[in-house]
């Protein structure tokens, strides 16, 4: 799988913010099919950091009514990533 397409976008919410200041931990959107070796590496390469762990997690899409029509949000998978002390991305800092 190419490097570009198992990461999809990082998550920035309230609660990463805290698990990236408090733990060193970032977390990504990543391809439902990518493993945590592929996502390791992806992120080892592409942001030039040292990667300790990686934890992922499969998220159901919500239910959502539109009217009469019941649907449903697409499922996807997230990515919590731990690098080693001292490292950071820069991309998440500007945030």
């Amino acid at each position: 799988m190419d490097l570009y397409s198992v990461i999809k976008r990082p998550l920035i919410t309230e609660k990463s913010t805290i698990a990236r200041d408090d733990a060193n931990k970032y977390i990504f959107e990543v391809d439902r099919r990518a493993n945590k070796i592929e996502i390791e590496k992806a992120v080892e390469k592409l942001f030039k950091v040292k990667v300790v762990t990686v934890r992922t997690m499969n998220i159901e899409g919500k239910k959502k009514r539109t009217g009469k029509v019941m649907g449903k949000k697409n499922d996807w998978k997230k990515a919590v990533v731990t690098l080693a002390p001292g490292q950071s991305i820069e991309v998440f800092e500007k945030v």
